[in-house]
C-alpha cells in the first residue's frame, strides 16, 4: 500500500502576484485600484487599513470583510480545502493577511467578540508568524 500526500498536513498556498499591488506601490488611491482590481484583496486590505487609522470602523470592517471574502475566493482558486498554512513570507498572501487582521481589528472594536476570536485564530493557523508581522502580537 502506498501513502499519498504530505503526512505532516496541508501543503502551503502561495497565492499568485496581484497586478493591483503594484499600483497601489506606485501611490495610486486604493478606492481607485479596488474600483479597477475588485478582487484584489491587497487593495481592499489596504482601504480597510487607511479606515481603521482615520477612525472609521464599520467602514473599514465593510471594507476588511470585502477583501476577506475575496481572498477566500482567490486561496480556493488556488488549491486551499478551507485550512492549512498561508504564509506571510511569500508576499502575494500578505493582502489576504492583511484583510484578516483588519477584520479582527474592526471586530475587536465594535465588540464582535466571536469574530475577533475566529480571525484571531484564523490568522494563526494561517501562519504563526503573521500575527506579529502584523502588529497583532
Amino acid at each position: 500500500m502506498t501513502l499519498h500526500g504530505n503526512l505532516l498536513g496541508p501543503d502551503p498556498t502561495y497565492l499568485p502576484v496581484d497586478p493591483a499591488a503594484a499600483e497601489l506601490d506606485g501611490g495610486t488611491d486604493p478606492a481607485k485600484v479596488a474600483a479597477a482590481h475588485p478582487t484584489s484583496a491587497i487593495a481592499w486590505a489596504q482601504l480597510a487599513e487607511n479606515a481603521l487609522a482615520a477612525g472609521e470602523t464599520i467602514t473599514a470592517y465593510a471594507y476588511a470583510r470585502t477583501g476577506y471574502h475575496r481572498s477566500l475566493d482567490m486561496l480556493r482558486r488556488n488549491g486551499w480545502k478551507g485550512f492549512g498554512p498561508v504564509p506571510w513570507a511569500h508576499e502575494p498572501n500578505r493582502g489576504f493577511l492583511r484583510a484578516l487582521a483588519a477584520l479582527h481589528r474592526a471586530a475587536v472594536a465594535i465588540g464582535e467578540a466571536d469574530e475577533a476570536e475566529r480571525t484571531a485564530t484564523f490568522l494563526e493557523e494561517s501562519d504563526p508568524a503573521a500575527p506579529a508581522a502584523l502588529g497583532l502580537a
